[in-house]
């Protein structure tokens, strides 16, 4: 995931002319998606009082306002080969890679509320209730910026003081100043998503043995709840696959820098794009409760 932010922050278009454009156009689609799933939470108050809702809102949020945008602004910055000091860099690379962090530790969040919700009910009103969800974002937003804060950490120890007066194309490159420092990147992103994969698994397992016991409705809402917790799963491999996609594309640099650049913003329309929008649709649609507000909202 933290390396996935190299697409987002590094990646160069070498036809602005038409792969811009193509780019522009799909994040305009996808903003106005995400805009109108956020503007159903909002005018929701229901879902005011809801982890399951609140958690969704958070990670609407992350994509839209902060992922999309920004990421977007430095795609454009880059194909128009705009430099900027390192000190300016630092800042806007702290907030992708931030927010790229927020939303799979959040998908991880709402496996928990599930397994919660259905294994042990009775105490779900207590444990995820408005205050502690509240008090859980602040926690996942902290989380989220380890990685960034051993990232830069590594970089300050290493890069001289003129470095930060540089006027260079903002790039999670210009971080990478001795191999080690990459294979920490690495360790760290992939350390997450250990945790985060144990976790789905086990709520999963939790979720499979009170589905095998339940009948009627309960076995029902059991599915329901199993049925989400593969959606969280799929949406987490989108993001394991993200944190792939720098290996890809230094094998596809290996072989032509042609092809480098195809298959890196092919991986940023896909799997920055594309990923941070469609998954969150179908989450929303899928929703009984939040489907009927969408449909309300639209028409209103």
């Amino acid at each position: 995931m933290a390396d996935n932010s190299s697409i987002a922050g590094g990646f160069a278009l070498r036809q602005p002319s038409y792969r811009l454009i193509i780019v522009q156009i799909l994040v305009i689609i996808f903003l106005c998606i995400n805009m109108l799933l956020i503007g159903t939470f909002f005018k929701t108050e229901s879902f005011h009082t809801s982890a399951r809702y609140l958690l969704f809102a958070v990670m609407l949020l992350s994509d839209n306002s902060f992922l999309l945008i920004v990421s977007d602004i430095l795609v454009v910055l880059t194909a128009l080969r705009v430099v900027m000091e390192v000190w300016l860099c630092i800042i806007v690379f702290f907030v992708v890679l931030l927010y790229n962090m927020v939303t799979p530790i959040t998908l991880t969040v709402m496996t928990l509320e599930r397994y919660v919700a259905i294994c042990m009910p009775l105490r779900h009103a207590e444990l995820c209730s408005t205050r502690n969800t509240v008090h859980c974002i602040l926690i996942i937003h902290g989380i989220s910026s380890i990685p960034c804060i051993v990232i830069l950490s590594v970089f300050f120890a290493s890069a001289s003081a003129s470095v930060y007066k540089q006027n260079m194309i903002c790039s999670v490159e210009i971080f990478i100043l001795y191999p080690w420092h990459n294979h920490l990147r690495s360790a760290v992103s992939q350390f997450f998503f250990l945790i985060m994969c144990i976790v789905i698994v086990f709520s999963y397992y939790k979720l499979m043995k009170v589905a095998k016991a339940a009948s009627g409705e309960n076995k029902k809402s059991t599915l329901r709840g199993l049925t989400t917790v593969l959606l969280h799963a799929f949406q987490l491999l989108l993001c394991l696959i993200q944190l792939w996609c720098p290996f890809i594309e230094a094998a596809a640099l290996q072989i032509d820098i042609n092809l480098f650049f195809i298959v890196r913003y092919s991986n940023y329309v896909v799997f920055v794009l594309a990923s941070r929008c469609l998954s969150p649709l179908i989450y929303g649609l899928r929703d009984e409760t939040f489907f009927l507000a969408l449909k309300k909202f639209y028409r209103s």
